[in-house]
């Protein structure tokens, strides 16, 4: 007797959740386990930063039962990501779908790794958008929500697709009430940066601002309703050396209007590291623009 579409679908998801288990390990890095990912054979795995409450004496369970101490190759806050490393053998890198290609109402399967056993379920990617900024600024390649219950481990979890390709590492922590996805494109970049940097290098121009709403005459002449006003200007900074001024009012940077600090962290790329961006600044109820080279966050001041 043929197996009838339930039984053949509960067959397909149970063996999709055992290939996956294969690919997953528990992170202990915090009082509760967290759930990782196998980036690479030799020994590199993807975790949710969230989940690491400290950078020493953390430990992973392997799929194959066994314990091994992990070093923390670097994190990044903005996208909830961090990079770890084993001494292990026997792993088996994921192999990573197209995103470009997701579409709501899929069929994943989310596979964690919260105790000694893998757990597994059955869960719908529920929307598939664009790009979009993390509430650290970090850009992340697609929207993925899913229905992947929140569960303790289940960020750092990995969610396949129906075909058995990885559609991303869960998390619990970019978005309020939902389990994310977190597509390849994000992590292949995320974890280049971390190990070639142990972090992702972000712009910096050494200034602290906040919002103000601009008067009305300038909101005439400028069509601007708000800028940033700089209240910090670091010595020897990118801003410092271009000759930014304490009070002075960011219209715009490279063109692009800014509401809100967030907006301006988010133009501040690795890729606008070393560009001569133009700052709409407004000073003394002149507007003028001043050029400022953007510097890397961290790097040594007056270097």
């Amino acid at each position: 007797m043929e197996p009838d579409v339930l039984t053949q679908l509960s067959i397909r998801v149970a063996d999709l959740a055992a290939r996956g288990a294969t690919h997953v390990v528990r992170v202990d890095g915090r009082r509760v386990p967290s759930s990782g990912v196998v980036w690479s054979a030799d020994g590199v795995i993807v975790t949710a930063h969230h989940t690491l409450d400290r950078d020493e004496a953390v430990t992973v369970a392997l799929p194959s039962g066994d314990e091994a101490e992990a070093e923390i190759i670097g994190r990044d806050p903005t996208t909830d990501l961090a990079a770890l490393r084993v001494k292990a053998s026997g792993l088996e890198a994921v192999a990573w779908a197209d995103e470009a290609a997701l579409r709501p109402g899929q069929l994943v399967v989310g596979v964690s790794r919260p105790g000694r056993t893998p757990r597994a379920e059955l869960a719908t990617l529920v929307r598939a958008g664009g790009e979009f900024r993390g509430p650290g600024g970090g850009k992340i390649g697609r929207f993925l929500e899913t229905t992947v219950e929140r569960h303790p481990g289940v960020s750092g979890a990995l969610v396949l697709g129906t075909d058995g390709a990885g559609i991303g590492v869960a998390t619990a922590g970019l978005h309020r009430g939902a389990v994310l996805a977190i597509p390849a494109s994000t992590l292949r970049r995320v974890v280049k940066a971390l190990l070639a940097h142990g972090e992702v290098r972000r712009g910096y121009l050494g200034i602290a601002t906040s919002p103000v709403p601009l008067p009305t005459a300038v909101r005439a002449a400028t069509g601007e309703e708000l800028a940033l006003l700089v209240s910090r200007v670091e010595p020897e900074s990118p801003a410092a050396r271009a000759g930014l001024l304490l009070g002075d009012a960011i219209l715009s940077v490279g063109g692009e209007r800014l509401q809100d600090a967030s907006e301006l962290l988010a133009l501040l790329a690795e890729d606008r590291i070393g560009d001569a961006v133009t700052v709409r600044i407004l000073r003394a109820g002149e507007v003028r623009d001043v050029s400022i080279t953007v510097g890397a966050r961290g790097e040594r001041r007056g270097s």
